[in-house]
């Protein structure tokens, strides 16, 4: 994994201002990432992060019981072999990695109480973790009062940005835009959302049928079950009634294995009735309780890519002690965050947040990864990505069959999109708080 910066010739950072995008004032939904920070002062009265020493501490909180379970043990397992390599390879600025795991135990609550643990108690100097958009807002005010570091590794709705956190999972423009994309290359006419009731599934449908309506593709049913619950019975039973040409899945964990259940249960089959899914990877497609090959994903990343970096990773993954023995995008997303939180220290020469922050926004920082090479955005905190849809074989590995011909750039406000209106942009903004 090689990791870069380099220098951006900027006119307008050499000239003293640093390029932000346009404030957005809505309450409770926090600070874009270009919004200021506390000044490193400030933040030395409040902040213990133990520099003087040849470690430094980093936090790891992932749900290791729980319904999101399921997918979080993994991307736990790959936080530390990204740490066992790094460490091996000399460390973040000369400084070897000492992590202390903490279980979020997929409450909301208890992601918030064990960030502030880990930032006021443990004293680490960034947080690595979260998967769904409930554990990531509850983290997302405590990083911000503490002037600490989180670093998300998972597909999300969009809408957000923070200086106190990056994003290395995809948002909107990078994941959902190109399913749909897709499903409209592939004649759908018609589309029945199925989500878990919670910020992610409401958030993205809702840009999921603005975008629908732009291209001709009618939402006939929309429906949504508690993230702790797998009954999916009924709800299965309206996509029967409306004979979708597909099913959109925005659930989430183990509520996938009863939607599955509850799909093949109802007669409906991938010959008929396909299902494309932004949360089921390979670790999951196993685990599913039913064989669920002939179905599509929209991902980053996945095993079965031919990109330079993929095979050592894949090799190196396969030999990992408590290994799943297979990658997927949420965990390649994990490792490559704390790769991308050593470049980003190198290129400021510190672990100081704020000059991490700026060292984001005045350097190119560029990570090798197995998904390919991606560029952070210094601005918004997110990176660009490829877009890819795979369909499910036999071996429970996904066949690409469409790929981005680029990377895309991040906009996690969809500002590129004329369909997408500011108006509904600041509710959605607003609701997802």
């Amino acid at each position: 994994m090689i990791t870069t910066s380099r220098k951006r010739l900027r006119a307008i950072l050499a000239a003293g201002a640093l390029v932000t995008s346009t404030a957005l004032v809505l309450s409770g939904c926090g600070s874009r990432a270009g919004d200021a920070a506390p000044t490193a002062s400030e933040a030395a009265a409040a902040s213990c992060v133990d520099t003087s020493g040849d470690t430094i501490k980093l936090g790891f909180l992932n749900s290791l019981t729980g319904g999101m379970a399921i997918s979080e043990k993994t991307v736990s397992n790959v936080l530390h072999m990204a740490a066992d390599e790094i460490n091996a390879d000399g460390g973040i600025l000369g400084k070897q990695i000492e992590y202390v795991q903490e279980d979020g135990a997929t409450d909301w609550p208890t992601f918030a109480e064990k960030t502030e643990k880990l930032l006021t108690q443990d004293c680490v100097a960034a947080i690595f973790g979260g998967w769904t958009s409930s554990s990531r807002k509850a983290v997302k005010p405590v990083v911000e009062e503490h002037n600490g570091l989180f670093f998300y590794p998972v597909q999300y709705e969009g809408l957000e940005s923070s200086p106190n956190i990056y994003y290395t999972g995809a948002t909107t423009n990078q994941q959902i835009i190109p399913a749909m994309d897709y499903l409209a290359s592939q004649g759908v006419k018609t589309l029945f959302l199925a989500g878990s009731d919670y910020v992610f599934p409401r958030t993205a449908n809702a840009i999921i049928k603005l975008y629908a309506a732009e291209l001709g593709i009618e939402i006939v049913g929309e429906e949504y079950v508690p993230l702790d619950k797998d009954d999916w019975t009924t709800q299965v039973a309206k996509i029967v009634e409306a004979k979708p040409d597909f099913i959109f899945n925005t659930i989430n964990g183990s509520s996938n294995v009863g939607f599955v259940k509850a799909y093949y249960d109802a007669g409906l089959s991938p010959e008929t009735t396909p299902i494309i899914s932004v949360s089921i990877a390979e670790e999951e497609a196993p685990a599913m309780g039913h064989e669920v090959t002939g179905n599509f994903a929209s991902w980053n990343y996945f095993q079965s890519l031919d990109t330079p970096n993929n095979p050592a990773f894949i090799d190196a993954w396969k030999a990992y002690p408590g290994s799943s023995g297979v990658t997927s995008d949420p965990m390649e997303a994990a490792y490559i965050s704390l790769y991308l939180y050593k470049a980003l220290a190198e290129a400021a020469g510190s672990f100081d947040v704020d000059a991490i922050n700026e060292a984001a926004v005045e350097n190119e920082i560029t990570v090798d990864a197995p998904e390919g090479v991606v560029t952070l955005d210094g601005e918004n905190h997110h990176i660009s990505k490829p877009g890819h849809i795979g369909k499910i074989n036999a071996e429970n590995q996904f066949d690409i069959v469409w790929a981005s011909d680029e990377f895309i750039e991040p906009d996690p406000y969809l500002e590129g999109y004329d369909w997408f209106p500011e108006d509904v942009r600041k509710s959605l903004v607003a609701a997802a708080g």
